[in-house]
Formats: C-alpha cells, structure tokens, sequence
C-alpha cells in the first residue's frame, strides 16, 4: 500500500492533501520523496521564518541533555530563561508567559484570561478571521465555524473589513456597553490574505479598549518574529497589548510550543482565580529547540528584518506588473504577501500549476493566494519563484 492509500485509511485530516510527500527541507526548500526540490513560499505558514534548518540551530539543540519531562509543578531552568527571553522582546509591558503546546493553546489561555481578569464573556473579532480550532478559538474565528458547531461561545462580536475609521466605530460603539472582555486581532490579518488595517483603526480601538476596561489581546501566532517587516507586527500601529500570543516562528519548526503573555495585572487576576493546565506546555526539548531559534533570530534580526521589507517591496512590484485572468488585489507588508480574487477557483488553479513547476504557495480560502516565504529568502530565488508562478497564470 503507497503513502497516500494508508494516509488515506489511517489518517483523519480537514480536507484535501496536496501531491506532495515531504522527504526533507533546507534552506528556503522542500524535497519529495523522488528528491524533486520546490521551492517554499509557504514556510508552513509562517513557522520557517528563518529558513528550514539552520546549521548553528541544530548544532545547539544537539547539546541538549535535559530531562524528557518536567511536571507542570515543578521548576525547570528552560522555563524561566525563555520567558525571561520573551518578556526583554515582548512590545509593552508584557511581562508573564503562560506555556502552551501551539498556537490554539495560546489564544484559549488568552481568552481565558481576558474573562478571569474582567468578569465578562463576550469578544470582538474581525470577521473571516482565524485564532485556531478549539471552541473558544473558534468561537472569536469566522462565523462561518458556526454553520458547523451552533454552541459556540454567545456574545462574540465580528467586525468586517475593511479595517478603517468606520469600523473602528463600529468597535468603539460595542466597547461602550462596558460588557466586553476583549478585543482580539492579528495586527495584520493573515488568514484574511494579508488584509491590512488603516493606522487610524487601531488607535481608534487601543484607546476604546483602555476606556472601557476592555482588554487588547495581540494574536501574534503568525505575524509575530518577523513576517510583516517587524519583530512584531504590533510595531507597525505602536500596539501595546494587555495579552499577546506566539507560536509558529517563535520554535522555526523544530518543536511544538506557543505561549501567552500578558501584563503583571493580567497575570495576577489569572493566577489567583484560575490557572490553566496544559500536560505538554514548553516540553523541555521544545524549549531547548525555542530558545536557539529565537537567540538565533535576534542575533541575525537587522538582516532579516532589512531583508523582509526590501523582498516584499519586490514582491509587490512583479505581482502588480502579472497579467492575471482575474485581476487580484495585491497586499504585502514585509513578507506576508496576500492576492485577494474575486473569482473563486482561479487560486486553486494557479496554486496547483505552481506545484506541479516546484514552487509551493498556498491559499486561506476560495478567493485568494497567499506566499509567506522565509526571511532569508534571496532575490535570485525570489525572482526564480515569481517566474515560475506568472508561467503559471
């Protein structure tokens, strides 16, 4: 029996596979199992920010010796160094992490959080957005989760893009009845295909959120360690967040881990009057295979941050210059790059022309494309990547 038929009988997944069995990855490549080399626009969603395996990376996590498991009870010294880590990086006064296995894990501790701290239960969120898949998650995620799951949380507020002056209104106006507990957003929306609020909205909502002691929870998961041109996307609107969650390029791929960080007022309410639990949160090796990643982010951040906004910039330049069937609008801020159709299936077309031809772009939708290529991605491939997709048009 070949790969896809076992896959197919003993793997549950959420929907269709695409034609690609990952043998190995390098670099700002992934190769299949008949060592067909593609190259990665993706980076797993924005996990591979600095490329897959970086050589002083992998030589750290080598070193590791630690225990295979530390009880949540107890202390362990890779804790405390990575929240340490965390909080000097961290935007604002965000001082506490709370582990976590992955990003999901980090928004239901920050929706948790937000309720213990102000004894309410209801949310906004931008509509067509995407926190994870538990139920909270869900919850403050598109309402499209409802059609599938009728008892999600009530009370949860969705606000629709674009994201100006008006919306922020419309957010301000649900702030006043003092009844909210959080806001929660990607500073830069990715799953809406890079979608990228006006200044003006944001500080419209920070400074409605502080007014109605409603707090401000950063999902930070994707945007953050670099994607949008900044350490952390929140940069860009001078964001300081009561809560804010990490996970994917915080680890680079090599383990499982996200966390939740959040204020020392915030913390202290959480602490007191309800604790999360989770078995596997900041596994040892994880937090090994964390903190060399991030130590080795910071020690090449100036490169990849420059790098980020200047690729982006040439990014944006050739898909504006493509001749398209369905003309797309193009949004790019560093390198978390989105094209939104108004056609659906055209994506779907180009996305898989481009596999077949070796390069991996994805989509978050029927209706767009989305390249979030590695950080460390150069113009020579950059530019051999956009060749391939405008053949594929």
């Amino acid at each position: 029996m070949n790969i896809q038929d076992k896959d197919k009988k003993y793997l549950g997944r959420e929907g269709a596979v695409r034609s690609l069995v990952v043998r190995k990855a390098k670099g700002v490549y992934l190769y299949s199992d008949q060592n067909k080399k593609y190259i990665d626009f993706f980076a797993g969603w924005c996990v591979g920010n600095v490329g897959w395996n970086p050589g002083e990376i992998v030589k750290q996590i080598k070193k590791f010796d630690g225990p295979n498991y530390v009880s949540p009870g107890y202390y362990y010294r890779g804790w405390t160094d990575l929240a340490e880590i965390l909080a000097k990086i961290s935007p604002g006064k965000l001082i506490k992490s709370f582990r976590a296995t992955g990003g999901t894990e980090a928004v239901e501790i920050a929706l948790q959080a937000a309720m213990s701290h102000t004894k309410r239960s209801k949310f906004i969120s931008i509509e067509g957005s995407y926190h994870g898949h538990s139920i909270g998650a869900m919850s403050v995620g598109a309402s499209d989760f409802r059609t599938w799951y009728s008892n999600l949380l009530p009370g949860c507020h969705k606000i629709r893009t674009p994201l100006n002056k008006k919306a922020a209104r419309e957010v301000e106006k649900l702030l006043s009845k003092r009844d909210i507990a959080a806001f929660i957003s990607e500073p830069i929306v990715c799953n809406l295909a890079v979608e990228i609020a006006t200044k003006e909205f944001f500080k419209i909502v920070q400074a409605a959120c502080k007014k109605y002691g409603t707090l401000f929870i950063a999902d930070e998961v994707a945007t953050g360690f670099g994607r949008t041109g900044k350490l952390f996307a929140c940069e860009h609107y001078d964001i300081k967040p009561d809560i804010m969650t990490i996970a994917k390029g915080a680890t680079g791929g090599f383990g499982a881990l996200g966390a939740t960080l959040m204020t020392s007022e915030v913390a202290k309410s959480f602490e007191f009057d309800f604790s999360f639990y989770s078995t596997f949160g900041w596994h040892p090796l994880n937090v090994e295979a964390t903190i060399a990643n991030i130590r080795y982010f910071l020690k090449h951040k100036e490169k990849l941050l420059n790098n980020a906004n200047k690729l982006g910039k040439y990014f944006e330049k050739r898909l504006n210059a493509m001749k398209f069937k369905v003309n797309p609008e193009i949004r790019a801020k560093g390198l978390a790059i989105g094209l939104e159709f108004r056609k659906a299936g055209y994506p779907s077309k180009i996305i898989n022309k481009c596999l077949s031809k070796g390069l991996l772009v994805a989509n978050a939708g029927s209706t767009n494309i989305i390249m979030f290529p590695p950080l460390n991605l150069n113009l020579q491939t950059a530019r051999q990547g956009l060749d391939i997709f405008e053949s594929c048009l």
